[in-house]
């Protein structure tokens, strides 16, 4: 797999380098207008369980947006994957965070654009240091690694690349948790055709399709992402997009059994899990309430851009999408409902039934296990 990036077309590796490089700064980009202030949720804790979205995509021009976002729709605190570097939109999204009156805390991204060099790891872990001085809470890590990012010789770096062991062990030492996005659906790697579920996703976003590139299978990626979970032993992994890989919960099952170290987000794979029987994801959720951080892949920047809700089509979303968006992931947490929509009708045309969560799990997941995991000190 060293030679994937080698073999890949030169204009394809640029590009999805690019791409994923400013995947951490290009909310930021679109506006230098000032971060203005986060309104107070507007439902109090004793009404609710207290809320936090451990993944959220937030550009500085989009934090009040965001507050009339967390009003409406009854959450407290975001955690913004989409931090930058130092030096590329770090500084501009902690001035965000600052502005939100404690509601958004900030990840750093990996120091892409250091892969060319021969000590990358080196630079990437010093980069990091340099995030955490300046305020950053956890390391968001995007699909690019494994999929996509060339080292030095332009041969593809894998998930577990030894080369990049320092900034795993920095994230350890730091406590900052890692949240890491290896590998896409299953679907992805199947041609884009009447049999593919996920046709009109991909259709949207073709160069989302790995059918035909010379990458990484599915499997493979994730062999790589658990060898570097079980490299750090003392470093936190959030395995965002419900461990990626939704499809088979028996084998995140499997991993978090194995994995003290290891706990997954539910980002944008609601459509996914809830296709599995509700009996055996409640099992799943009360064996490891202490595990699961509720996460939604929400993308907000100031209007009028659209929001990005866990995925996107080639329509804009607008107020029903949204509305669609956050009542059917609560839905499928809280009650027992069957056979209903799910929250993002791109990712596929299936429905979904709910889990029913008791309050004591569900206070857990949606906030809890946030506080703890990523050492939120926030107002219960």
């Amino acid at each position: 797999m060293a030679g994937v990036a080698q073999r890949k077309r030169p204009w394809q590796v640029a590009a999805l380098v690019a791409l994923t490089a400013l995947v951490g700064c290009w909310f930021w980009q679109r506006s230098s207008s000032p971060p203005a202030a986060v309104p107070a949720p507007s439902a109090t804790a004793g009404e609710r369980p207290f809320v936090v979205d451990v993944h959220v995509h937030l550009g500085p021009d989009g934090v009040e947006r965001l507050g009339r976002l967390m009003q409406r729709w009854h959450f407290d605190h975001a955690i913004n994957l989409s931090g930058g570097t130092p030096g590329r939109g770090l500084s501009e999204q902690l001035a965000a965070a600052r502005s939100s009156a404690g509601r958004v805390t900030v990840f750093t991204t990996l120091s892409y654009h250091d892969a060319r060099y021969p000590d990358y790891g080196a630079r990437m872990t010093a980069a990091l240091r340099r995030a955490h001085a300046m305020g950053a809470r956890g390391l968001k890590i995007a699909k690019v690694l494994g999929l996509g990012l060339p080292g030095p010789d332009g041969r593809l770096l894998a998930v577990d690349d030894p080369g990049l062991d320092p900034v795993f062990e920095a994230a350890g030492e730091l406590d900052m948790p890692v949240a890491i996005h290896s590998g896409d659906p299953r679907a992805f790697w199947l041609p884009i055709d009447g049999k593919n579920e996920r046709k009109d996703e991909l259709e949207a976003h073709p160069g989302w399709s790995q059918f035909g590139q010379d990458a990484p299978s599915f499997d493979q990626l994730l062999s790589q992402l658990e060898r570097r979970v079980a490299r750090h032993p003392k470093t936190r992994f959030i395995s965002v997009h419900f461990g990626n890989c939704a499809e088979d919960p028996d084998r995140v099952a499997g991993w978090l059994r194995k994995y003290d170290n290891l706990y997954i987000d539910t980002a944008a794979r609601v459509p996914e899990i809830g296709r599995h029987a509700p009996e055996k994801m409640r099992a799943f959720f009360i064996e490891f309430q202490d595990r699961v951080l509720y996460g939604s892949d929400l993308g907000v920047s100031a209007e009028p851009e659209p929001l990005f809700l866990g995925s996107e089509g080639k329509e804009p979303a607008g107020a029903k999408e949204e509305q669609r968006f956050f009542t059917a992931t609560r839905r499928y947490f809280e009650t027992a409902d069957r056979d209903f929509d799910h929250p993002t009708p791109i990712q596929g045309n299936w429905r979904i039934s709910g889990v029913d969560l008791p309050d004591a799990v569900k206070r857990k997941i949606y906030g809890e296990n946030a506080r703890r995991v990523i050492k939120l000190d926030l107002p219960r």
